[in-house]
């Protein structure tokens, strides 16, 4: 019995050590992103809108980005906090089924805490927190 708990702490203690991400992985993931976002000082809307400072950003909040209507709706009351975008990153027609978003998702797990680890570090100026 106590070997099973060991094993499950020590399954959980690694399962939270990689939900924090890793900014290096998540610069290297963010690459295919790169075609539709943009991130950092300067970035503009491309395809999608730029994503600096998304990580406590309200829906639909950059000026001149034409949003879907999925998104707009929740415009004043949504944030896109780590959990949300993790979520969207999963499935982005999860969250906005009739969206513009044509990306299909990351399905690992690893791999979107490590894009929003990148993505959490710059500020709505696009500069490092």
């Amino acid at each position: 019995m106590r070997w099973m708990i060991a094993a499950a702490t020590l399954v959980a203690l690694v399962g939270t050590a990689h939900a924090e991400g890793d900014v290096t992985k998540g610069e290297q993931a963010f690459k295919v992103c790169m075609a539709c976002h943009a991130v950092g000082p300067g970035a503009k809307n491309k395809v999608g809108p730029e994503l600096n400072g998304i990580v406590g950003r309200k829906w639909a909040a950059v000026e001149g980005y034409n949003y879907s209507a999925d998104l707009t709706a929740g415009k004043n009351s949504k944030v896109w906090d780590e959990a949300t975008l993790d979520d969207y990153i999963t499935n982005p027609k999860h969250l906005a089924p009739r969206g513009k978003m044509a990306f299909p998702g990351i399905s690992q797990a690893g791999k979107r805490a490590d894009v929003i680890a990148y993505l959490k570090q710059f500020d709505a100026s696009g500069n490092k927190k």
